[in-house]
C-alpha cells in the first residue's frame, strides 16, 4: 500500500519537527506497527483466509512464510518460542512474531527481524515462482512496494537504516548513501567482484555493531580485492604482496583512465592512496602497542564513504575503459 501525506505529517514538517539527525538505538512502536502492516501486504495475513474455502492453499503459503522467519530466529537465538501467549492453544507464527517484534527491547534483534522478514519478501515473493494470495499483482511489484515503504518509514521516523540489496545498511549521510553506497553495492554484485563485495558488506556490518577498527580493515580489503579483480581481468601482473598503492599504480599506468584525464585524477589518486589505506594502516591494520587505540565512529564513517566512492569510480572505469 502507498504511503499517505496526512495532515499531521504536513503540520510536523511546517513546524520543523521532522528529525534532521538519524537515530540508531531506538525503533519506535509506531514504526514497528507500520512494518507489521507491510508484512500483511507482502507476506499475507492468515486471518483473511478460512480453511473451509477454496483459498485454504493461500493460507498455507502465508503460514509457511511466517513459520520460516520464526523458526530461523528461534534457532539462532537458542529459543523454542519467540513469545509465549495463552491466547492460542496451537502455535500461530504471525502472532508469535508480531508479539516478539512489538515487545523486544534490543534494537539489534529488532533489526534482525526486519532484515530477515524483508529478505523473505525478496526471496519468496519477488523471486518466487508464484504469489497466489495477492490477487492481480505481480510478485516483483508487491516486493518492491514493501521495500520502498519500509525505507520510507525509516526516513519518516528518523531511523538511520535502509534495506538495500537484502541487508539492513546504516545511513550516516543521505546524499553519500544515495550517490555512493547504493551504487557501490550494485556495482560489486558482479561476477569477479565477489570478494570485494563480501568485504565491503563486512565493513558495514562491523560499523553497525560498533567495531570501528574492523570496519577500517574490511574497507581497505574491499578496495584491494576490487583492484586485484580489475588487474586480473585486464591481465596486469602483480605480486601477491602488492599493496593498495601498488595496485593503484598499475591501474593508472595500464590506461584505466585516459591519458588526457591523468592530471585531473591526480587528486583522486592521492586521496585513494592516503585516505583509505592510511586510515586503515594507522588506526586499524597493525598492533596497537601498549595503548588501546579507539577509532571514533566519524572516522570509520568517513572511510566507509570514501571506500564507496572509490569503488564506484573504479568499477565504472573498468566497465567503460577499453581493456
Amino acid at each position: 500500500m502507498a504511503t499517505f501525506d496526512l495532515f499531521s505529517k504536513r503540520q510536523k514538517r511546517l513546524r520543523g519537527e521532522i528529525p534532521d539527525v538519524y537515530k540508531y538505538d531506538e525503533i519506535p512502536s509506531p514504526l514497528r506497527a507500520q512494518i507489521i502492516h507491510i508484512w500483511y501486504d507482502a507476506l499475507g495475513n492468515p486471518n483473511e483466509y478460512a480453511e473451509s474455502t477454496s483459498e485454504f492453499h493461500h493460507s498455507r503459503e502465508v503460514y509457511e512464510n511466517y513459520s520460516f522467519i520464526v523458526k530461523v530466529l528461534c534457532r539462532e537465538y537458542g529459543l523454542f518460542k519467540l513469545f509465549d501467549s495463552d491466547r492460542y492453544q496451537d502455535r500461530h507464527f504471525l502472532e508469535e512474531l508480531a508479539n516478539y517484534f512489538l515487545n523486544e527491547r534490543d534494537p539489534e534483534r529488532i533489526l534482525d527481524v526486519i532484515e530477515l522478514s524483508f529478505k523473505t519478501i525478496t526471496n519468496k515473493i519477488r523471486n518466487g515462482s508464484e504469489h497466489i494470495y495477492v490477487r492481480g499483482q505481480q510478485p516483483s511489484v508487491v516486493a518492491d512496494r514493501a521495500i520502498n515503504e519500509l525505507n520510507t518509514r525509516f526516513q519518516e521516523n528518523g531511523i538511520g537504516y535502509e534495506f538495500c540489496e537484502q541487508e539492513i545498511i546504516r545511513i550516516d549521510s543521505k546524499l553519500v548513501h544515495k550517490e555512493a553506497v547504493i551504487p557501490a553495492l550494485k556495482l560489486l554484485n558482479t561476477e569477479g567482484y565477489e570478494g570485494a563485495e563480501e568485504e565491503f558488506r563486512k565493513a558495514f556490518e562491523h560499523y553497525r555493531h560498533g567495531r570501528m577498527k574492523e570496519s577500517l580493515v574490511e574497507s581497505l580489503k574491499s578496495i584491494e580485492s576490487l583492484l586485484k579483480a580489475i588487474c586480473k581481468r585486464r591481465k596486469w601482473k602483480y605480486s601477491d604482496r602488492a599493496t593498495c598503492s601498488d595496485l593503484l599504480k598499475l591501474c593508472f599506468e595500464g590506461g584505466l583512465i585516459p591519458d588526457f584525464w591523468q592530471n585531473h585524477f591526480n587528486a583522486l589518486r592521492t586521496t585513494l592512496e592516503s585516505g583509505v589505506p592510511t586510515g586503515r594502516n594507522k588506526l586499524g591494520g597493525h598492533g596497537q602497542g601498549e595503548e588501546i587505540i579507539d577509532v571514533p565512529p566519524y572516522i570509520a564513517a568517513y572511510v566507509l564513504h570514501l571506500t564507496a566512492s572509490a569503488i564506484v569510480f573504479l568499477a565504472e572505469a573498468d566497465k567503460t575503459a577499453t581493456p
